[in-house]
C-alpha cells in the first residue's frame, strides 16, 4: 500500500514540476535561460515523468501564450467563463493543443518562436504505441503491489496526469480563491501554499507578473518551484536575468488584506 502511495505522489509531483518548471516558466515565458545541454536534459525528464500524458513543449507554449494574450475573453483557449464544466473546457483545449502540437495549424507569429523543440522526442511522446506501453508500465506497478482492486481506480490519473494538472490550474485558477491584483481577467490565487501544482495555482499573481519566475507575492504564499529555481540558479544550471530578479519583491506591489476586503 505504501509503495503505491509513494509511486502516485512521486509521479504527480515530478510530472507537475516538469510542467511548471520546463514547459511553463522556461518554455512558454523564458523566465530564465539554460544551456542547450540542460534544455535537452529537462526536456527528456519531462517526457520520462509525464509518460503517457506527455505534453509537447511547442503546443503547450503556443497555447499558454495565447491564454495570456486573450485571458478570459472569447479567444482564450481555456477560460472557464465560456464552459459549463471542466470536461468540456479541457476537450476544447485538447483540440486547440493538438492543432499546434501536431503542426496542423500555424499560430500567429507572435505566439511562436523560442520554444523548446525536439522533433525526435516529440514523435516518441506522441506515439500511441509508446503511450500504451507507458500505461502498461503504470499498471504493472499496481499488479505487483495493489492490496485490492480499489487501488486500480488511481490508474486513470496516471494515464492522463498532464491534462489533469492543466485542468486544475485552468479551471480552479480562474474560478476559486482570492485576488491580490485587479487584473483585467478573473484569475485567482486558489491556495496560499500550492503543494498541489507546485505554484501554478497562484494564477492572479502570475498574470500580473508573467515574466517573474516567482509566482508567490505575499509573505504567506509559498511557491515550491521557485525555491528549486533559486537553487538551480545558484549552482549555475540555469540563469535568471537581471530584469526578472528585479521582480522578486512582489509584496511591495500587493494590496493590503484590508484593501482586498474593501473591494
Amino acid at each position: 500500500m505504501y509503495i503505491l502511495i509513494a509511486f502516485f505522489v512521486l509521479h504527480w509531483q515530478l510530472s507537475v514540476f516538469c510542467q511548471t518548471f520546463f514547459l511553463h516558466r522556461f518554455g512558454a515565458h523564458r523566465q530564465f535561460t539554460m544551456s542547450k545541454g540542460w534544455e535537452r536534459f529537462f526536456h527528456l525528464l519531462t517526457y520520462l515523468t509525464q509518460g503517457s500524458s506527455y505534453l509537447n513543449a511547442r503546443g503547450y507554449g503556443i497555447l499558454h501564450r495565447m491564454h495570456h494574450a486573450y485571458s478570459d475573453t472569447e479567444k482564450d483557449p481555456h477560460s472557464p467563463l465560456f464552459y459549463s464544466n471542466v470536461f468540456t473546457m479541457m476537450l476544447a483545449t485538447k483540440h486547440r493543443y493538438d492543432a499546434f502540437a501536431y503542426r496542423r495549424e500555424e499560430p500567429e507569429p507572435r505566439f511562436d518562436g523560442g520554444l523548446p523543440d525536439w522533433p525526435a522526442l516529440d514523435r516518441l511522446g506522441q506515439s500511441w504505441v509508446m503511450r500504451v506501453l507507458w500505461g502498461a508500465a503504470y499498471t504493472s506497478v499496481y499488479v505487483a503491489f495493489a492490496p485490492s482492486l480499489w487501488w486500480y481506480l488511481l490508474l486513470p490519473a496516471h494515464f492522463i496526469m498532464g491534462p489533469i494538472h492543466g485542468a486544475i490550474v485552468n479551471w480552479a485558477g480562474h474560478k476559486y480563491g482570492y485576488r491580490n491584483f485587479k487584473s483585467a481577467d478573473v484569475s485567482r490565487n486558489t491556495l496560499i501554499w500550492d503543494f498541489v501544482t507546485l505554484g501554478e495555482l497562484f494564477q492572479n499573481n502570475h498574470h500580473e507578473f508573467s515574466m517573474s519566475p516567482r509566482f508567490a507575492a505575499r509573505w504567506f504564499e509559498i511557491d515550491p518551484t521557485y525555491f528549486v529555481i533559486l537553487a538551480l540558479d545558484a549552482v549555475g544550471i540555469i540563469k535568471i536575468a537581471t530584469e526578472q530578479r528585479a521582480r522578486y519583491p512582489l509584496e511591495r506591489k500587493a494590496p493590503s488584506l484590508a484593501a482586498e476586503g474593501a473591494e
